[in-house]
């Protein structure tokens, strides 16, 4: 009998250190997918270097920020869609994309991208000069 009882409390503790490395590898591995999702927010890398390929695209009235990071990524241009929509939320020209056709390069980082196509992208180098 007491065989039995120590092989059941004996299973017990290797069940819940098994249960307790589960859960650490779980939010070990959560982690590291969020720190490596925020690091890309804020080092955004073009898709090539320059010259890079230009592409044209036409993005329509009333297209959403996903629309948009879609057909961006449709054309080669970035490489997440999802991470389109949070760089175009935290960036200074949030909301002003305007419809038009656009031709944007490969080698051009996403936040450059937002400027070109909010119209803010020439202001910015006349200030530089």
């Amino acid at each position: 009998m007491r065989m039995k009882t120590a092989a059941t409390s004996i299973i017990g503790v290797v069940m819940r250190i098994l249960i307790a490395l589960l859960v650490i590898v779980f939010i070990y591995r959560g982690a590291m997918y969020c720190y490596d999702f925020g690091y890309r927010i804020f080092t955004d890398k073009p898709m090539s270097i320059e010259p890079g390929r230009d592409v044209t695209v036409i993005i329509n009235e009333g297209y959403s920020s996903k629309q948009i990071g879609e057909i961006l990524e449709e054309n080669g241009l970035i490489n997440d869609a999802l991470l389109f929509v949070l760089q175009e939320k935290l960036s200074e020209y949030s909301g002003e994309i305007k419809s038009g056709v656009y031709t944007l390069n490969t080698s051009m980082n996403t936040e450059k991208m937002i400027a070109i196509m909010s119209g803010n992208y020439q202001e910015e180098e006349e200030e530089k000069q």
